[in-house]
């Protein structure tokens, strides 16, 4: 049987080619670092993270991502278990040491006997001779390929900005000013409740602060760039503060479940969180603080944040374009390009957003290519699933309409969520009668969801061709 070629080696590409050679196939990896470089990796390393470490909540019966945490756990997923043994503390969420993740990946990867991994740019279509080929090459792929993606899908290609935020040396925050805690000391995988450092803010620095952010310098756009819109589960801080001047304290700012350990009985106005970014705890990264900010400006105003005065940065934010698909319209339910049923497609390039999705489409990706080259039918996740119902927004539809013009508006990304799973009766009353109101009936409904997802992925799972041939 001829190797599946898997082009890009992030975190769908290493995901999609670990799930195809543990199924007992053979694949080669393309990567085109170091021969050619990207604007937002810094090493060659494959899944290597360019933006948060975070791989958000870990939470699989009340949070959607971290059901998926849950689902990939159950296809033995390389990225998560790589993730779990390099996490770092992060209060509910899962955060990994980026270096000793990508490490990791790599290590699995390079020593897999059924995996071969080429260095190089493959510029234009895949060879002809390639029967089998997944796409995953994220929010950076090359110009050359994907002009050719583009012209082969007789689509235009959609573009927004993600942003980076900046990387902070530990030992240069003032913790006379900032204190450990999780928010409402929350305790998450490998955390104890203490995950985060927070530098408060009074209503005086606070409303200073918006200001330095709405006047300070920004980074030119390229020409290219200019009308590239913004995703909204990223946006840049400086531009939540131009939304209105509470924005940021009802978003990355808040200060809720927060008591200033230096100070208790005086509520911050907002606070600055930042998580730790790698094992040694050197690092740590400023929570939902992506920027676009020129660099002298950068220091300069986050160096106004109580705590933050004499700051030292071991990255400072920036911005990198993402392109994805008009995934409803040219791709089909098994995520192949409708106009060649050879190229089949996994990570952000297909509209989904974040690490864990990415990752997912690749699990996904790489479990129908095997069932393809063996012949079996492709049998995706229930829609009641985490990941079915990823695929469900990304293959199904959520094409919105533009009002009173009756054409197709714009297909977004989208991150996973409980809106993209299928309504479900919860429970209205709890263990004793009560009848659940307010938070305890929205727990009910997500506990319901979670449940149901579990117990339908674990059927389809048990029922996975692949899984059977992989045995034998």
């Amino acid at each position: 049987m001829p190797p599946i070629h898997v082009i890009g080696g992030g975190l769908a590409g290493s995901e999609a080619a670990w799930q195809i050679a543990q199924a007992g196939l053979d694949v080669v990896l393309h990567e085109m670092r170091p021969v050619r470089k990207t604007d937002a990796h810094q090493t060659d390393g494959l899944a290597e993270l360019v933006c948060s470490n975070s791989f958000r909540s870990d939470d699989s019966e009340q949070n959607a991502v971290g059901l998926i945490h849950h689902e990939l756990r159950q296809l033995n997923s390389l990225i998560m278990s790589c993730a779990d043994a390099h996490q770092v503390p992060a209060g509910s969420a899962l955060a990994v040491d980026r270096e000793g993740f990508s490490a990791a990946v790599t290590q699995a990867l390079e020593s897999h006997r059924g995996i071969t991994i080429e260095r190089g740019e493959i510029a234009g279509l895949p060879p002809e001779d390639w029967s089998s080929v997944i796409i995953a090459t994220g929010p950076l792929t090359s110009p050359a390929l994907s002009k050719a993606i583009l012209d082969k899908s007789g689509e235009d290609a959609l573009a927004f900005f993600d942003a980076i935020a900046p990387i902070v040396h530990f030992d240069s925050v003032d913790l006379s000013k900032a204190w450990f805690q999780s928010r409402y000391d929350k305790v998450g995988p490998g955390g104890t409740g203490k995950d985060y450092l927070n530098c408060p803010l009074d209503k005086d620095q606070y409303d200073a602060f918006i200001d330095a952010l709405i006047a300070g310098d920004t980074a030119d756009f390229k020409e290219w760039e200019a009308d590239t819109p913004y995703f909204d589960g990223c946006l840049p801080i400086e531009v939540m503060a131009a939304r209105g001047r509470e924005t940021l304290r009802h978003g990355p700012m808040k200060p809720m479940g927060l008591t200033n350990a230096h100070n208790p009985t005086v509520k911050a106005y907002a606070v600055v969180q930042l998580r730790q970014d790698n094992a040694l705890g050197t690092l740590y990264n400023m929570v939902g603080f992506q920027t676009k900010l020129k660099y002298g400006a950068q220091a300069e105003i986050f160096k106004m944040i109580p705590g933050l005065e004499n700051a030292r940065f071991a990255r400072l934010g920036g911005l990198h374009r993402n392109t994805f698909l008009n995934s409803p319209k040219v791709l089909d339910d098994s995520l192949r390009l409708k106009a060649d049923s050879r190229l089949r497609f996994a990570g952000q390039i297909t509209g989904c957003e974040g690490y864990v999705e990415s990752s997912s489409v690749g699990c996904m990706a790489g479990l129908f290519a095997v069932m393809e080259a063996r012949g079996q039918k492709i049998v995706p996740p229930p829609v009641t699933t985490a990941m079915g119902a990823l695929l469900g927004h990304i293959t199904g539809g959520h094409i919105t309409r533009e009002d009173g013009a009756g054409k197709p508006g714009s297909f977004q990304p989208m991150n996973v969520n409980f809106g993209l799973f299928p309504p479900i009766e919860a429970p209205t009353k709890d263990e004793t009668g009560k009848r659940l109101k307010g938070k305890d009936k929205t727990r009910a409904k997500k506990l319901a969801m979670t449940n149901r997802a579990k117990a339908d992925f674990e059927v389809w799972r048990s029922k996975l061709p692949v899984e059977r041939a992989a045995a034998e």
